[in-house]
């Protein structure tokens, strides 16, 4: 690592409203640095970020970068001074090519007397495409035939074939497979030795002693340390983030709990053409079941054809009374929730209040002979987001305000309110802090104890290991293996059936 300063954060100062997001935040970082920026969801880490890549205004302060002050309006301008960013959620845009969503804001190059020349443009973003070994992604398509993986390794080449002086990695892994995570991961090394720095935001504490240097600490929007990386253990991060002893008792530590017989969801010879093939199961009363698998093994879309989201599904999905979940509709009448990997895109509605948003599935039985009281949903929703400790200004607040944590929130305040007796939750954890994570599945826990039900499908195999009644790992969109709740069960064990 060079000791030439490269990035010099001074008083960096954010308010939205009377939330104080940001509060005179200071540091520094060289050249030929990986710099983790860790906190709890909530404590000024993207925003902070976020304000050195244009995104947002700064509130007050200057970031200065070898040597010169950044004034940037809006990401294109933070990219031609050396700056980029790989945000957490979607970062594509919709109904352009791949081509089109690498070169965005760039596109003079291929610019002749005020035509595109898409050819052009298509050449240059394969053969960078093909140079990151992502060449099975074609840059003339449209990124809507993409999943959200692909989408992310499409904004990882938008974000560094510029070779940025700054790269901001803000909860990127948490959306890729391991292969994904490993060609970051080199990506980073690269930046590293070309005396280039990343910053990299993750909650993934042991990736953070892994693939880091050193890590600067934000809690409440405040700094609180800049540490050596080889210095840290999980235990000492988890203190530093917190403010005390957090403990690692975060999962169940119950064994040998037989699992009813009472069956509430049959699927049987569900098919998505492409996805997953002939997948059938039983689900228990009150039983977490756990889906494991490499990312593209077809287990999220198990999650989508039980809620009815998958609209080539073939097969069946049966509640216990007869009843065929063959719609969202039906599903969500039927007591069924669903929590998308992708969040902000399948979970929530973004541009709406956090009241809005709880009470969508529930508003039904919330009319009184078809009226709705504005008190009684205000009163609804504000009494379920606080049961879940959002963290928020009141219900009226924007959900696109909130930070990843606490979106993960409204999403489950939404079907606790419900009161909905399947929960399919998939990543429930993704881009979530240690605190809020012991207390999703503490939530998780106690909803077993209630008689629900939860399909809980992870690319965490902790996870798995630590909170299913069983698990069912899956391989090209296949079953390959099945273990119940062990205190021996080993992530080898589980690895063996992945791969």
């Amino acid at each position: 690592m060079e000791n030439r300063v490269l990035l010099v954060a001074k008083d960096i100062d954010k308010r939205f409203g009377i939330t104080h997001a940001v509060n005179n935040v200071s540091l520094t970082i060289n050249a030929g640095e990986i710099r983790a920026l860790i906190g709890e969801n909530g404590s000024g880490k993207s925003t902070f970020s976020q304000m050195l890549c244009g995104i947002y205004t700064i509130g007050g302060g200057t970031f200065t970068l070898d040597g010169k002050e950044l004034h940037c309006r809006n990401q294109v301008e933070a990219n031609n001074e050396g700056v980029a960013i790989i945000v957490q959620e979607m970062g594509t845009l919709s109904g352009l090519t791949v081509a089109e969503n690498i070169f965005l804001g760039h596109e003079e190059p291929f610019m002749h007397m005020g035509i595109k020349d898409t050819r052009a443009m298509n050449k240059e973003a394969q053969r960078l495409l093909n140079e990151y070994g992502f060449g099975r992604i074609k840059a003339g398509d449209m990124i809507d035939h993409y999943n959200f993986e692909d989408r992310k390794l499409v904004e990882i080449v938008k974000g560094t074939y510029m070779k940025p002086k700054i790269l901001v990695i803000d909860e990127t892994t948490t959306a890729l497979s391991q292969n994904g995570r490993l060609e970051l991961y080199k990506i980073m090394d690269a930046i590293r030795a070309d005396g280039r720095s990343v910053i990299f935001i993750s909650h993934d504490l042991n990736e953070v002693l892994t693939h880091t240097d050193t890590i600067s600490i934000l809690r409440d929007g405040e700094y609180i340390d800049t540490v050596k990386t080889k210095d840290m253990t999980e235990d000492d991060l988890k203190r530093l983030m917190v403010g005390r002893e957090i403990g690692s008792a975060y999962y169940r530590t119950d064994y040998g709990e037989p699992i009813s017989d009472e069956v509430v969801l049959s699927v049987k010879d569900v098919s998505v053409p492409g996805q997953i093939s002939h997948v059938t199961f039983d689900l228990h009363k009150g039983e977490i079941l756990g889906f494991g698998g490499l990312s593209e093994c077809g287990m999220h879309e198990v999650g989508k054809a039980i809620f009815a989201a998958s609209w080539d599904r073939s097969g069946s999905v049966t509640l216990a009374d007869g009843t065929q979940i063959n719609d969202i509709p039906t599903a969500i009448k039927h007591s069924i929730a669903y929590a998308s990997k992708d969040r902000d895109n399948e979970s929530i509605i973004l541009n709406e209040s956090i009241r809005n948003n709880v009470i969508l599935p529930s508003i039904d039985d919330l009319a009184n002979h078809g009226i709705l009281s504005g008190k009684k949903l205000t009163a609804f929703a504000d009494k379920y987001a606080k049961d879940m400790q959002t963290k928020m200004q009141n219900v009226g607040q924007f959900v696109s305000d909130l930070s990843g944590g606490n979106k993960q929130k409204v999403v489950l305040a939404r079907w606790i309110g419900k009161g909905s007796d399947i929960l399919v939750l998939d990543s429930p954890t993704r881009g979530i802090d240690v605190k809020v994570k012991q207390a999703i599945y503490a939530l998780m826990a106690d909803l077993r104890k209630q008689g629900k039900s939860i399909i809980m499908i992870s690319e965490e195999i902790p996870e798995l290991l630590g909170m299913a009644d069983r698990i069912i790992v899956m391989k090209d969109g296949e079953f390959s293996g099945e273990f119940l709740r062990d205190p021996k069960l080993s992530e080898e064990d589980l690895i063996a059936k992945m791969v």
